[in-house]
């Protein structure tokens, strides 16, 4: 960034009045054998890399650092995107006092306290206290709210800073008091910017190492790690020690710095919802590569295989349906596979599994006529089973007229007679409607046909891929607002639109 502002020293652009804050390397400064990522945290606004569309002249938090006016605010990002740092930068800017404290190591008693020496503090010496709260979404709902009064009256400037969904984790009331500033994974650029800063440093980074390092390894490191300026100086810091002061950093050497790469991803967060989304909608998009690479992060990432073999078995019926009903037998059949196999030999099941729904024809007329039969079913409750229907196993209900003009279809020409199946109030409905994928034409002119005889030459059935009436395109009703099973799953976030065909991939169609 251009901003040369110095938040630790006597700069230029001191708002009048502003007392002087501490030189630059003051009291939270690390020292010399604290490690690399602790040492080379950023001093100024300047240092910070990464997060411009935070910090730039016209954006809130670069306005609310510029200015020193400061208000409470929750700051979401990934590990090692700089939620600390940006915490204390503002209180720097203010010369306000930081308190840190830990949702993971502290309770509310540890909040009182900080509340009260705040409130002394305010009213001693006018100075006001940030109170930085790492991790906030660890604290339940009710401590939460814990910090609500005294955010209102000013007692402490809430810096909360979570790694989770804020609008999953964090109280109403106090997302309405603390808006949230998004920080995103450092780019590979910024991290490469920022491990050369760190080799050139020789007050508090390895400059006085006189290392050397390729272009190539400076990438690894910067590739490596996944967006965590943490875990880029880790690993620099490790590569370091392997070759030594004045030695050369190779990518070879790089590489055995990072070790393993953890997936990012959290089974019960917003990651497994994002990921599980982006494997539906792959599959629905009839991407085979978007899908097995979805479902590799997800395995990789240690998800219940089993629970990915549900929601394959969901995407059958729900995006394919009928179009190609070969489908719903290949996700059983994988659900069974891996339950026989387990993992590996068994994940390989639900990649064929993933592929044959990704290249499958579309269609979610079955859902949409589900959808649209439980609204009708929710509509009409009370709507009586005609009395051709109903079945008579007593001599008192066949002469009550149970069963009575009841035609047996087999035995009838065409093997259709001509008598309604649904209430008198849903006469004129129709539920499901074939689409133009795969089998459906099929279907659709089977129906038509069957229609014709029932209804004595008079076709009510729309061709393949027809108009839509209001009933068909009134909004689908998702079927993950039934009760979620036992594992506390819920997929709500997995759909998307479903007001059309997605268009399908052509299947040759096995079923005729």
């Amino acid at each position: 960034m251009s901003d040369d502002l110095d938040l630790f020293g006597d700069g230029p652009d001191r708002p009048e009045g502003t007392p002087q804050a501490p030189s630059a390397r003051a009291e939270d400064d690390a020292d010399a054998s604290a490690p690399l990522a602790a040492r080379m945290r950023p001093r100024r606004l300047e240092e910070v890399r990464g997060q411009d569309h935070l910090l730039g002249p016209d954006r809130p938090l670069g306005r609310m650092l510029a200015g020193g006016e400061l208000s409470s605010c929750i700051l979401w990002g990934p590990p090692g995107s700089g939620k600390t740092t940006l915490a204390r930068l503002l209180a720097r800017r203010a010369d306000a006092a930081f308190v840190a404290f830990s949702a993971v190591t502290e309770g509310v008693a540890r909040v009182r306290e900080i509340i009260q020496e705040a409130r002394t503090r305010l009213q001693v010496s006018g100075r006001q206290t940030i109170l930085f709260c790492d991790e906030i979404h660890r604290f339940n709902r009710a401590q939460q709210d814990a910090f609500l009064p005294h955010v209102e009256d000013g007692t402490v400037i809430l810096v909360g800073a979570t790694t989770q969904n804020p609008s999953f984790e964090v109280n109403r009331p106090l997302l309405s008091r603390a808006p949230v500033f998004i920080l995103e994974p450092l780019t590979p650029e910024a991290l490469g910017e920022v491990l050369k800063d760190a080799l050139a440093d020789a007050e508090q980074g390895l400059g006085e190492l006189e290392l050397s390092a390729e272009e190539g390894a400076i990438r690894v490191l910067a590739t490596g790690a996944d967006g965590d300026a943490r875990r880029a100086l880790g690993a620099l810091e490790g590569a370091a020690r392997l070759v030594g002061e004045g030695g050369r950093i190779t990518e070879e050497v790089a590489r055995e710095a990072l070790q393993h790469r953890f997936a990012i991803y959290d089974r019960s967060g917003e990651e497994h919802y994002n990921l599980i989304s982006a494997l539906h909608k792959s599959i629905r998009g009839s991407d085979p590569d978007g899908a097995l690479y979805w479902l590799a992060r997800m395995i990789r990432g240690g998800e219940d295989p089993l629970y990915l073999c549900r929601r394959l078995v969901r995407m059958a019926t729900e995006d394919i349906g009928l179009a190609d009903p070969g489908a719903l037998e290949v996700t059983v059949a994988a659900w069974q596979t891996y339950r026989f196999l387990g993992s590996p030999e068994g994940d390989l099941a639900l990649a064929e599994a993933a592929v044959y729904l990704a290249t499958a024809p579309k269609s979610n007329r079955v859902y949409r006529g589900w959808n649209e039969a439980r609204k009708a079913a929710a509509d009409t409750p009370g709507a009586p089973v005609p009395m051709h229907l109903r079945n008579a196993p007593t001599p008192e209900m066949e002469a009550w007229g149970y069963g009575e003009g009841y035609r047996y279809d087999p035995d009838e020409p065409g093997g259709v007679a001509r008598q309604e199946y649904l209430p008198r109030e849903l006469r004129e409905r129709r539920f499901y409607r074939p689409g133009p994928q795969g089998l459906e034409p099929e279907l659709a002119r089977r129906l038509e046909a069957w229609e014709r005889q029932r209804r004595g030459g008079e076709a009510r059935r729309e061709p393949p891929g027809g108009g839509t009436d209001a009933a068909a395109t009134r909004g689908q009703a998702d079927l993950t607002d039934e009760p979620a099973e036992s594992t506390g799953e819920t997929d709500d976030a997995v759909h998307g639109s479903d007001d059309g065909d997605p268009g399908g991939a052509g299947r040759a169609d096995l079923s005729s």
